[in-house]
C-alpha cells in the first residue's frame, strides 16, 4: 500500500530519531533516499546496540533502515554538494537529526533549503531544542532518561535510578516527527506551502511523561514516590505492580483489594476497606499480597483471577512472547532481503489501512548502493557547477 506514492524523502540523519521518522515513511509508501558519508555511512552501521552482527553490520542499521535507498555524498566536497542540493530540489521533504548550527555551516539550513525548494518539508530532530545552554549536548537516548526525570519513575524505591530497556526516547521523538512532517504534507497539498517541523528529544521525553509530570505541577511540586514493594507506577495506588509467583511472575494493574482478599484466601487484606487507604498503604498491602502469590503458580493464579475480570498477565520474555498463539495471530514479523540475497526477520509497521498492513520487503541498502540508479533518476551529473567547500569546524 503506497499512501505517500510519490513522495520524495532526503534522509540525511543517522542512528535511531530521524531514521526512525524515515522507516514510517518509507513504510507509508514514501521514497527515502538515505545520505551518507561515503566510506563509513550512517554511524548506526557500526554503532553495535548487542552483539548480533549482521552481514559485517549492526542488526539495528538493518531493523530501522528496510524500504530506503542509500546514496553516498560528501557534503564538503562542492560537486557532490551540488548533487544534493539538485536532489532536495525534487525532494517534499528533507530531515536531520544533526545538533544546532550543524546543517547551517554545511550550506543545508532550513533557509538555504527553502530557497532551494519553497515547498518542501524540512524536518529535524534535535537532543535539546535550539535555544538554552542545553543545546549543544549530545542527543542519546540514555542522557536523556537521565536528564528528563524518567529514570526516576522505574523500579521500586530503594533502587537506583533505572533507566527503560528500549532507547524509548528516539522512538518517540521519530514519531513526533512524522506527526509534523504528515500535518504539513496536508496542509501544502491545500495551500502548496511548505514548513519546518521541530522536534526535541527533551520534549517528547516531557511529553511522554504528561500523566506524571501534570500530578507533580499540580501537587505542590511534590516528586513521585516510588513504591518500595512491587512498584508498577509512582502514582497508583496498590495493588498495581509484578509480583513473584511460586514458578514465574505475575503483572496485577488496578483491582479491588477486597475482591483480591477473597480470591486469594489472604485474610489480612480485608482490613483495608477504605479505598483512599489503598494509595498510602500500598506497601503495605502489596507485602501482604506479595507473601501469598508466592505460594502458587502464575498459572494458578490466572485462572483464580481472570474469571472475576482481575486485570493481570503472565509476565514473558521474548522466548515466551513468540510462541504464544495471541503473538502469532498478528503476524508481526516479516523477512526483508538485502540486495546480495542477505534474509533479515525483523518487525513490520504496526498500522493498518483498511485492514490492509504497511509492509515492504526490500532490506536495508548497502552504502552507496543507489548513486548511480539515483544519479540517473533525478539527472544528477548534469551541468554540476564548482561552488566553495563548505566546513563545518
Amino acid at each position: 500500500m503506497k499512501l505517500l506514492q510519490d513522495i520524495v524523502v532526503i534522509d540525511f540523519s543517522q542512528f535511531l530519531s530521524g531514521p526512525s521518522a524515515s522507516l514510517c515513511l518509507s513504510d507509508f509508501g514514501a521514497e527515502v533516499i538515505k545520505i551518507e558519508k561515503p566510506g563509513t555511512g550512517d554511524i548506526c552501521r557500526e554503532l553495535y546496540v548487542s552483539d548480533v552482527v549482521v552481514d559485517g553490520e549492526s542488526s539495528i542499521f538493518h531493523a530501522i533502515n528496510r524500504n530506503k535507498k542509500s546514496y553516498a555524498a560528501d557534503l564538503k566536497n562542492p560537486k557532490d554538494a551540488e548533487k544534493i542540493r539538485k536532489l532536495i530540489a525534487a525532494a517534499d521533504v528533507v530531515i536531520h537529526n544533526f545538533r544546532p548550527g550543524v546543517m547551517e555551516r554545511l550550506g543545508f539550513g532550513y533557509e538555504a533549503v527553502k530557497k532551494i525548494n519553497p515547498s518542501v518539508i524540512y524536518a529535524a530532530v534535535s537532543g535539546f531544542g535550539e535555544t538554552g545552554e542545553w543545546k549543544h549536548l549530545p542527543g542519546q537516548d540514555l542522557l536523556l532518561q537521565a536528564l528528563s526525570g524518567i529514570i526516576w519513575l522505574n523500579n521500586s524505591s530503594h533502587a537506583a535510578p533505572t533507566p527503560m530497556g528500549v532507547s524509548v526516547i528516539d522512538i518517540f521523538s521519530g514519531a513526533h516527527l512524522v506527526q509534523g512532517i504528515l500535518s504539513l504534507l496536508y496542509r501544502r497539498g491545500i495551500t502548496g506551502e511548505g514548513g519546518l517541523v521541530q522536534v526535541s528529544m527533551l520534549e517528547s521525553a516531557l511529553d511522554f511523561q504528561f500523566e506524571a509530570l501534570t500530578c507533580f505541577y499540580n501537587d505542590g511540586n511534590t516528586l513521585p514516590q516510588r513504591s518500595a514493594i512491587n512498584s508498577g507506577h509512582a502514582y497508583v495506588a496498590a495493588p498495581y505492580g509484578i509480583y513473584k509467583t511460586k514458578d514465574g511472575y505475575i503483572a496485577i494493574a488496578m483491582a479491588d483489594i477486597l475482591l483480591l482478599a477473597e480470591l486469594t484466601g489472604c485474610e489480612k487484606l480485608k482490613a483495608y476497606k477504605d479505598k483512599r487507604e489503598w494509595f498510602a498503604k500500598r506497601d503495605e498491602i502489596k507485602a501482604l499480597l506479595r507473601e501469598r502469590l508466592l505460594e502458587n503458580t502464575t498459572s494458578y493464579w490466572l485462572s483464580i483471577f481472570e474469571p472475576k475480570d482481575i486485570w493481570c498477565s503472565r509476565v514473558l520474555n521474548y522466548e515466551e512472547l513468540t510462541q504464544e498463539e495471541g503473538y502469532k495471530a498478528l503476524n508481526m514479523e516479516i523477512v526483508v532481503q538485502t540486495s546480495n540475497g542477505l534474509s533479515i526477520k525483523t518487525i513490520r509497521s504496526p498500522i493498518k489501512i483498511n485492514g490492509k498492513v504497511l509492509s515492504g520487503s526490500k532490506g536495508a541498502p548497502a552504502l552507496g548502493e543507489h548513486n548511480a540508479l539515483i544519479e540517473a533518476q533525478y539527472k544528477l551529473n548534469q551541468n554540476i557547477s564548482e561552488v566553495q567547500t563548505v566546513s563545518d569546524e
